[in-house]
C-alpha cells in the first residue's frame, strides 16, 4: 500500500517538567529534582489514554561483554560470567496524533543485515565469521518479516526512532539519493544532538556507530527535536542522556499503567539492582547505595546515565506482579546456552496489547 504523499509534518509537543533539572550545580540536587519532576509527568501521562496498539518482536541476539552490560558490577569482580547475551526487539505502537490520526510507530528498528559494518561487530564477524549469525549472534527476525507476520505494510510506518543510533544504518530504510527505502513514508524522529553527535565522533563513540548510516539521507526525512516531546495521545520521547549525549526513552500508556523502553540497562535488575536474584548485583547495590545499574560501553556521562535510569524507573512505577519496574530493556540481557547464567531476575520478553486498527 502505498500513500499518496509522505505525511505532513507531526505536532510534537515540548515536555516541560524536566527543564533545568540538570542545571544543579549539585548532583543530588539534580536526582531530586529529576525525581520530582518524574512523578509530576507520571501523574499527567497517566490520565492520558493508553495507545491503541503496541508489539514487540525478537531481532537478533548479540554476544556482550558483561563489564560493559553492568557496569561497576563487574570491576568489582562480582559478576561471571564474562560475557552475556542480548536479545533486541523492536517495538511497534499504533497510536492517535493530536489531530485524531492514526499514525505507526517503529522504535529501534535494527538493520543489523547492513549494520554489520559498525567497528565493533565488524571485528566481531571477521574473527567468527561462519559462526557468527548461526551459533554466536542467531537471528530471530528481520525487521520485515516482523512487519509481515502481524500483516502490517511498509508503507503505513510514519515515523521510525532510536533510543539512540549506536549500529544503525537507515539508508535501508529511509533511502538515499540513489534508491528508495523500504519504509517510503516513514519519518526518522531523532534528538538533535544525536544527530549532531554523529556528524563528528570521537574514537571511543566511533567503535559504536556505523560509518555512513545517514549519508545520503535526504533532510525532509528526519526530524529532529530537543528536550522531551509527545508525540500524540499517550506516547512521548522522552531525553535521557548519558549513554549518548542524544539518548532518549519511549514512553506509552497501557491498560494498567506506563511503560518505558530503554538502552540505559540490559536488565530488569538494571534498575532495581536491590531487588536482584543475583548475589553479586545486590550486593554490589548494597554496597555503594547505587539505585541503577548502567550498560557502560561508552560512559559518554555516567552521572547523566544514572539521573536518567532514576527518572525513567520514576516515569515507570513498578509492576504489581514483581518487584521491577515498568522499564523494558530495548536490548534485554537473557539467558543462551552459550553463555549460561545471565543475571537476569525478571525477563520481560516480547509482548502485546491492544488491537491493530487497520486502516
Amino acid at each position: 500500500m502505498m500513500r499518496d504523499a509522505i505525511p505532513p509534518l507531526p505536532l510534537l509537543r515540548p515536555i516541560n517538567e524536566f527543564d533545568g533539572a540538570r542545571q544543579h550545580a549539585m548532583p543530588q540536587d539534580r536526582l531530586r529534582a529529576l525525581r520530582h519532576g518524574g512523578l509530576g509527568f507520571r501523574e499527567r501521562f497517566l490520565d492520558e489514554p493508553p495507545v491503541r496498539y503496541v508489539r514487540s518482536f525478537d531481532l537478533l541476539r548479540i554476544p556482550y561483554p558483561a563489564w560493559y552490560a553492568f557496569s561497576g558490577v563487574y570491576s568489582q569482580q562480582l559478576l561471571k560470567p564474562h560475557m552475556v547475551h542480548l536479545l533486541a526487539r523492536t517495538v511497534l505502537v499504533q497510536f492517535e496524533d493530536f489531530d485524531g490520526r492514526l499514525r505507526h510507530l517503529l522504535f529501534t528498528p535494527a538493520d543489523f543485515e547492513t549494520g554489520s559494518e559498525t567497528p565493533y561487530f565488524k571485528r566481531l564477524s571477521e574473527q567468527t565469521p561462519r559462526f557468527l549469525h548461526s551459533t554466536i549472534a542467531p537471528i530471530h527476525s528481520t525487521v520485515p518479516q516482523a512487519l509481515a507476520s502481524i500483516g502490517l505494510d511498509p508503507a503505513c510506518i510514519d515515523y521510525i526512532s532510536y533510543d539512540h543510533l549506536h549500529t544503525q544504518n537507515l539508508r535501508r530504510w529511509l533511502g538515499n539519493a540513489r534508491e528508495p527505502g523500504l519504509f517510503p513514508n516513514a519519518r526518522l524522529l531523532v534528538h538533535r544532538q544525536e544527530l549532531a553527535s554523529v556528524g563528528g565522533l570521537l574514537p571511543v563513540q566511533a567503535d559504536w556507530y556505523c560509518p555512513q548510516g545517514l549519508d545520503g539521507m535526504p533532510a525532509e526525512r528526519i526530524i529532529a527535536f530537543d528536550g522531551s516531546v509527545q508525540l500524540g495521545r499517550g506516547l512521548a520521547l522522552v531525553h535521557t542522556p548519558g549513554h549518548t549525549e542524544g539518548n532518549h526513552s519511549l514512553v506509552w500508556r497501557t491498560a494498567d499503567g506506563l511503560r518505558v523502553s530503554s538502552e540505559n540497562g540490559v536488565a530488569a535488575d538494571s534498575w532495581a539492582p536491590a531487588n536482584s536474584r543475583h548475589n553479586g548485583i545486590r550486593r554490589f547495590a548494597k554496597a555503594t547505595g547505587a539505585e541503577v545499574i548502567l550498560n557502560g560501553n561508552t560512559q559518554e556521562s555516567s552521572n547523566d546515565q544514572y539521573l536518567s535510569m532514576v527518572l525513567e524507573k520514576t516515569i515507570a512505577g513498578s509492576a504489581a506482579s514483581h518487584a521491577f519496574s515498568n522499564v523494558v530493556p530495548s536490548s534485554e540481557c537473557t539467558p543462551y546456552w552459550l553463555f549460561p547464567g545471565a543475571p537476569a531476575s525478571h525477563l520481560w520478553g516480547t509482548s502485546e496489547s491492544g488491537t491493530l486498527v487497520r486502516s
